[in-house]
């Protein structure tokens, strides 16, 4: 813990936040003795995570506030964040305050700011999945027969990069051992455009001390991009899918 010292209690939320608990479905807790053994694998209750959240509420309904879950499981804490986002984000259509163009731009900004990390290549699908039907049931909901599909699939794009199949111990991709967990930060800037740059998770664990936030030292990525439009995350010449 003295490799965080530098930081409040909310900062250390946002980017560690419970590294190895995962909320239960149910009074589900485990998915198998052989993964408890071999991966420490062992989930916990709804009503504690929540609790845990509203410990950095303010945080957890700040649609650009970042979170890393270097144990994320198969979503369920990134869930329940993701979810508080997009409740806000329902709050300002309701209220007019937001056109359609403004909800899906700030719904990609939410979704962009989520990261997760499991070892497990079936919970990082099973995340991935989770994450985005909650937000595609959400944007139908709202906008009907006006949902955008370039708009569906950026956000698909997004989370195949914020959520990795990695082992946060060893900052190393579990799928590919011999490379580094690659973080991407990624910006909104005008005429919704999408800023997106690269650092190595070990850089970030490992430099974050005398910084502010996940990406305090931006001046220092391993690639950068130039900008895209939102709904062009996924276009195929736009980096490339892991």
């Amino acid at each position: 813990m003295s490799q965080l010292s530098g930081y409040s209690s909310a900062q250390i939320a946002r980017m560690f936040l419970l590294s190895s608990v995962k909320m239960a479905n149910g009074a589900k807790q485990i998915k198998s003795r052989e993964r408890v053994q071999e991966h420490g694998e062992v989930f916990t209750n709804e009503r504690e995570v929540n609790a845990m959240l509203d410990l950095v509420k303010h945080e957890t309904e700040r649609i650009d506030s970042r979170f890393l879950e270097p144990a994320c499981g198969d979503g369920n804490f990134l869930e329940a964040i993701l979810k508080r986002k997009l409740v806000v984000c329902e709050q300002m259509v309701k209220k007019k305050k937001f056109s359609q163009m403004d909800y899906e731009k700030n719904v990609i900004l939410a979704v962009s700011s989520i990261y997760g990390i499991d070892i497990m290549a079936d919970n990082v699908s099973a995340c991935r999945d989770r994450l985005l039907s909650i937000v595609t049931e959400q944007y139908k909901k709202l906008y009907k027969k006006r949902v955008k599909e370039d708009c569906i699939k950026s956000i698909e794009y997004l989370l195949s990069k914020n959520i990795i199949q990695g082992n946060a111990l060893d900052f190393h991709r579990v799928d590919e051992p011999n490379e580094w967990i690659i973080v991407s930060e990624w910006s909104l800037i005008g005429g919704g455009m999408v800023n997106r740059r690269d650092y190595t998770f070990e850089y970030m664990v490992n430099n974050t001390v005398q910084k502010e936030g996940m990406f305090g030292y931006s001046d220092d990525p391993i690639r950068t991009f130039p900008p895209v439009h939102y709904l062009k995350l996924n276009n195929l010449s736009y980096g490339e899918r892991v």
